[in-house]
């Protein structure tokens, strides 16, 4: 196996070749006009293309956006992102990357830097957790742009007479013992797929532990795990639990899966992203859900696995990079923070259902209308942490889809070192996933 840094850097230097070969057979030919700049943005329902058109009008003249939408899976728009990149690719002006991939692009050398006024507008009043998920090394390489995390979702009739408190901090304990009591079942993220990941990191955070304890950035040898920690035991004891009270077909089941569990009544529980109200809501509009079950909704801060320790529930989102070889640097990150604005994130957030980056958008009135559970939101992203930060998280990621999946399956005591001597094979190229 190549490590994903020395792989990029061999192909960067033939790009960078190939690109200033181009750049010398274009002199002479661009168009009339403004500069256009190209923004690769990950599927949505328009919200972004929305941003782009608004943006090129402020510009006033000083430049145009234009949108190329990459590929449904966060992994296949790493994929294409990465080949255009180490290939010196000028048309990547702005991207729009799922965080796990930010410290790859940026060990690469893929990242325009950003300027340091530029860092200290983008990040004023931003959530906790979206600064970090944009950073790396100790420095922003990319720029917040909408951050999203989990929640417990619960039914509120099945949960009245289990003794549980959700205006009060519950426990994952707490949680499957209330499913069990009620003959329920906790609808969450049981599919081999990044989803899985998620939830462990989730856990081992809570925990007060780390999968990845040392990054070590130029040395995949060196990078260290923390899989054998109590912190990981206890949360592949949790993953197990709550396979024995999950949904049917819990282990090939996403998020769409567990939504769909959840919104039937066939689970009592569910974490996941705040999709879920968006899609009762509008259910519920359509007429194909009764308006008993969007009143039965309630929802809490993602459970906790220590009762005396704060929850870290997952971070996700979508940051703005801007390419290393783009020809107009400075005018991208003018858009950048066109894009990235409160006024934007808003509007975003309630177009496309997809949470903002900045603290002060889940206070706004027409964000509290559309979205009550706002102000829980915005406690999570404080508190949530983002997945394991290295440069080489697509090998560590698949690595723990292997070993933890099915979750009913795992040896919560032997799961977690057995994940980290396969990990480490892997960054020594001893074993392929």
């Amino acid at each position: 196996m190549t490590t994903p840094v020395g792989r990029w850097r061999r192909l960067l230097a033939a790009g960078l070749a190939a690109g200033a070969l181009a750049g010398l057979a274009g002199c002479g030919s661009a168009a009339a006009g403004p500069p256009v700049l190209t923004w690769h943005t990950n599927p949505d329902d328009g919200g972004q293309a929305a941003i782009a058109r608004d943006c090129t009008a402020a510009a006033g003249g000083r430049y145009e956006i234009t949108v190329s939408t990459l590929p449904r899976q966060a992994g296949e728009q790493r994929q294409q992102l990465v080949r255009r990149l180490a290939a010196g690719d000028s048309s990547v002006d702005l991207m729009s990357i799922d965080p796990p991939y930010i410290p790859e692009f940026a060990e690469a050398g893929f990242l325009a830097p950003v300027p340091p006024d530029v860092a200290q507008r983008t990040t004023r009043g931003v959530v906790d957790s979206a600064v970090l998920g944009a950073s790396w090394g100790g420095e922003l390489v990319t720029v917040p742009f909408w951050a999203n995390t989990q929640l417990l979702w619960y039914r509120k009739s099945m949960v009245a007479g289990t003794g549980l408190d959700m205006t009060r901090p519950v426990t994952w304990d707490q949680v499957i013992a209330a499913a069990q009591r009620r003959n329920s079942a906790i609808a969450a993220h049981g599919i081999r797929a990044e989803s899985l990941t998620v939830w462990l990191n989730a856990l081992v955070e809570s925990g007060g532990g780390q999968i990845i304890t040392d990054p070590s950035p130029d040395d995949p040898k060196g990078v260290r795990l923390g899989l054998d920690s109590p912190a990981a035991t206890k949360a592949a004891e949790i993953m197990k639990a709550v396979s024995t009270v999950s949904v049917p077909g819990f282990s090939t089941a996403g998020e769409e899966e567990a939504s769909d569990a959840f919104q039937s009544g066939d689970a009592m529980f569910q974490v996941n992203w705040p999709f879920v109200w968006g899609k009762v809501t509008s259910a519920t509009d359509e007429g194909t859900v009764d308006r008993a079950t969007l009143d039965d909704f309630g929802w809490a801060p993602y459970p906790r696995v220590v009762a005396s320790r704060p929850t870290a529930p997952p971070y996700g989102g979508i940051n703005i990079g801007v390419g290393a070889f783009s020809r107009h640097p400075d005018l991208a990150y003018q858009a950048v923070e066109c894009i990235v604005s409160a006024e934007h994130q808003k509007e975003y957030f309630l177009t496309n259902g997809n949470p903002a980056a900045r603290i002060s958008v889940f206070t706004d009135p027409d964000v509290v209308q559309k979205f009550p559970m706002a102000p829980v939101i915005a406690q999570s992203l404080q508190q949530a942490k983002p997945r394991p930060q290295t440069a080489y998280y697509s090998e560590v990621s698949e690595s723990i889809q292997r070993t933890y999946h099915p979750t009913a399956g795992i040896d919560p005591p032997t799961v977690g070192p057995a994940t980290a001597a396969l990990i480490k094979a892997v960054l020594a190229k001893e074993e392929l996933l």
